[in-house]
């Protein structure tokens, strides 16, 4: 245990030590761009914790010849431009000599204490340390392109890097980027077209053209040969009792330890290292993570190692998305003092481990300078362990494995669990400490579903990312055991029954393929059994994330609607409103919208024309004593100019007929959680930033349908759809005020509320409501996606059936 280990003593050397001697260079391999490519950037000049005074951008060339810049430009944008948007410009002459390169000098910071080597040339751009778009352009004008794909059609970029989250970008975004850490491109300047490929977080090394620089003005440490004397300094002096290591910023020499695994593929390629004489304080690692780059480590687990590097925090995301650090050794020079050495015993986490309590309230601030209280809190004893081999054994599966091959364990198998092998999220002040990512370092992808079990013995390093906090990266997997999973079936309704049904299909459009209709066709027939009325969000215009101003759905709901078909169900009709181009959210070039999907051998639509991406629709009473009410328009949307909505999805709103009878149905796709911070941040209890607008959102679609209750309490009124948030959270006990809604949600038992797996975590982001005058209603959340590792989409649909 722990507590139990010995104080720190010498490393002894292994006999024969001069013939196994070996000091590591770490050298790329990779198939080099043809001539000049943006090859590193750095926002996080002058920033807390910096060394460096000033951003930078580096180009690189690897061609035969100098690459001629006359005329050119770099330019920036930020991460989240808006359509008032501008890139910056620095404009750059002069050459990248062949094999060479050139630093652009950007804004100076207030901190910092390192100037660049001498720049070949030097703007005034003040560069986000962790989310923008970095071009190089052939003019010096001002770029107009403002998304991923136009700026890919425009000739006059040579060079694109988006870095963090920004949507400009080439493929997908790099990531690695924050105060100490810029993105940088192995050294043969690898280009493949896609960012996070490319790229990976580094300490920054600007290079001017005549090869100065390199080494971020701090020389590369480099110890001789027969200096095999470990340091003074050993991993638990490096990690420290808090989260931020005590040497942060400093240079550490021959750091003893034994190499237990390496990451060898990826942008974010090390190796683990652990002391085998721990000291006896609970609260500090003895492991760390050596980051090596894009370079392939060469060492093997069993070396016994010294290490000199610089130690950093890096920020997973960027340290402005709330992540916690991980502390690592940088720009390393590895000596292997002997190899075949046993590994240090891997610490047994199960049911008693992790304490039930999840984080410190340090009320909303960060927890990076508390003491850690390893036997008190999961995340400290997880950041306590941090980088050392743990183990874990026969573990039931609470996260259907992702397409790398990752999967959610719970080590508290009693812990809030679901009838179906899940583990339920009841309340923000019950989060769930026995949740653990298992990722894996032996190229093994398994496919596990909820409910299903790793079982045997499965054993790693701890790690940390931002996408899901702590986490083992196995270098022993356990094998996946079938819990027995099926797909749930839901009860069709009877001939007097109205079904209504609520589906996120997952930014749907013709140019994914056909076997995605098929199946959420399937899901629409078999499991839901043809609801009368389909709610459907995440429709996308004809062409999908393509950017050339076409906003209509016709011909993606053409296709569904005609799977449908072919998989026995009804012709189903639909009515939805066009967005404005580029004004609901999503995918950038996407559009998306909410949908009705109706029968019409069940149920009629009531028309009534007007209805378009900024009309609103209101509720107007008719007949003589004004007891009747209509919609103004129909379809229709509620309030769309109202700011609620920006950049958000503009609830449909329809009037239906069943047997004779008025139904009002009002479709949500809320905005997202993004931006929140994560609950395994450094911020607790973390900040829910996206909640203020779904509060304002929730509040427009409560007094719509208050008005429609007012003018007639006996409506029928049915609001559902993709609300991106709990039955507990605000935005949804705001729409419930009043009692004028009720949420079928929280009329489940506790452990069957969900409707969506994140983080191990059975969760619910999806909602029916109905209004007082729907008495009886049958709900039911069916489950066929979110638990399982092969889906159709990410959310599972529900249905509720009327009388």
């Amino acid at each position: 245990m722990r507590g139990r280990r010995a104080k720190a003593i010498a490393v002894a050397l292994p006999v024969g030590l001069a013939g196994s001697l070996i000091v590591l260079p770490f050298t790329a391999q990779a198939t080099p761009s043809p001539d000049a490519v943006i090859s590193e950037v750095f926002g996080g000049g002058g920033n807390s914790g910096a060394t460096l005074t000033n951003d930078f951008i580096e180009l690189g060339n690897a061609g035969d010849g100098p690459f001629d810049l006359t005329g050119w430009s770099v330019q920036y944008l930020s991460g989240s431009p808006t359509s008032t948007s501008k890139w910056q410009v620095t404009e750059i002459n002069g050459a990248i000599p062949a094999g060479g390169s050139y630093l652009i000098e950007e804004a100076k910071g207030s901190g910092g204490d390192t100037a660049l080597p001498a720049p070949d040339a030097a703007g005034t751009i003040a560069m986000s340390a962790s989310s923008g778009t970095i071009a190089l352009v052939r003019s010096t004008t001002p770029l107009t392109c403002l998304t991923a794909a136009d700026c890919a059609a425009d000739t006059n970029v040579k060079d694109l890097v988006g870095f963090g989250t920004a949507a400009v970008r080439e493929t997908s975004p790099a990531t690695g980027a924050d105060n100490t850490h810029s993105v940088a491109r192995d050294a043969a300047l690898t280009d493949t077209d896609n960012n996070s490929a490319d790229f990976s977080g580094a300490t920054p090394t600007p290079r001017n053209s005549t090869g100065a620089g390199g080494g971020g003005g701090e020389p590369s440490p480099t110890p001789s040969p027969t200096n095999t004397t470990p340091g003074e300094l050993r991993i638990h002096d490096i990690q420290g009792a808090t989260r931020i290591s005590p040497q942060a910023g400093k240079t550490v020499t021959n750091v003893p330890g034994v190499v237990t695994a390496v990451r060898g593929t990826g942008s974010s390629r090390g190796f683990w290292i652990q002391d085998t004489a721990p000291d006896d304080n609970p609260a500090t690692s003895e492991g760390v993570f050596v980051f090596t780059g894009s370079s392939t480590p060469q060492v093997k687990a069993g070396d016994s190692v010294l290490v000199t590097a610089k130690v950093t925090e890096y920020y997973p995301g960027g340290q402005s998305s709330g992540s916690q650090s991980v502390t690592e050794l940088t720009g390393a020079t590895t000596v292997v003092l002997s190899s075949g050495n046993p590994l240090p015993a891997a610490e047994l986490i199960d049911a008693t481990t992790l304490p039930e309590t999840y984080a410190p309230d340090a009320k909303g601030l960060s927890i990076e300078s508390l003491p850690l209280k390893p036997g008190s809190y999961a995340l400290d004893w997880f950041e306590s362990r941090e980088g050392m081999l743990v183990q874990i054994g026969d573990s039931r599966v609470v996260g259907a494995s992702n397409a790398y091959g990752e999967t959610w364990v719970t080590t508290k198998p009693k812990q809030n669990p679901t009838p179906r092998g899940g583990t339920v999220y009841p309340s923000y002040a019950e989060v769930n400490s026995g949740r653990l990512l298992i990722g894996s370092l032996t190229g093994d992808k398994p496919a596990a579903n909820v409910g299903d079990t790793l079982a045997g013995t499965t054993t790693g390093p701890l790690d940390y990312a931002n996408y899901g906090g702590y986490g083992l990266q196995a270098t022993t997997l356990g094998t996946v055991k079938s819990g027995g999973l099926k797909p749930e079936v839901a009860t069709k309704g009877k001939t007097d029954e109205l079904s209504v049904a609520t589906y996120n299909v997952e930014n749907l459009d013709p140019t994914d393929p056909q076997a995605k209709f098929d199946r959420l066709a399937e899901g629409i027939v078999k499991n839901l059994a043809t609801p009368d009325i389909v709610s459907l969000e995440e429709i996308q215009d004809n062409n999908g994330a393509k950017d050339d101003g076409t906003v209509a759905a016709d011909k993606t709901l053409a296709q569904f609607v005609a799977a449908i078909q072919a998989a026995g169900g009804p012709a189903y009709d639909w009515r939805s409103v066009d967005p404005a181009d580029k004004a609901d959210g999503g995918e950038p070039g996407g559009n998306i919208r909410n949908v009705f999907l109706f029968n019409p051998k069940r149920v009629g639509f009531v028309d009534r024309p007007g209805g378009d991406a900024t009309t609103a629709t209101k509720v107007v009473t008719t007949g003589k004593n004004g007891k009747d009410i209509t919609l103004s328009v129909s379809p229709g949307r509620i309030n769309p100019t109202s700011t609620a909505w920006k950049s958000s999805r503009k609830p449909l709103v329809g009037e239906f007929t069943f047997r004779g009878e008025q139904v009002f149905v009002v479709g949500n796709h809320f905005n997202s959680k993004g931006g929140d911070q994560p609950t395994h941040g450094a911020f607790q209890p973390p900040t829910l930033g996206s909640e203020t607008q779904r509060l304002t959102q929730a509040k427009e679609v409560h007094d719509f349908v208050a008005d429609l209750l007012a003018k007639d309490k006996q409506a029928k009124v049915v609001v559902l759809g993709d609300l991106n948030d709990y039955q507990f959270s605000k935005p949804v006990t705001t729409l419930t005020q009043g009692k004028i809604l009720t949420d079928l949600m929280d009329a489940l038992p506790k452990n069957e509320r969900y409707s969506y797996v994140y983080d191990g975590n059975s969760q619910t982001l999806d909602h029916i409501l109905v209004s007082p005058a729907i008495k009886k209603p049958a709900y039911d959340v069916v489950h066929i996606n979110a638990e399982f590792a092969d889906q159709a989409s990410d959310h599972d649909p529900q249905v509720v059936r009327i009388k």
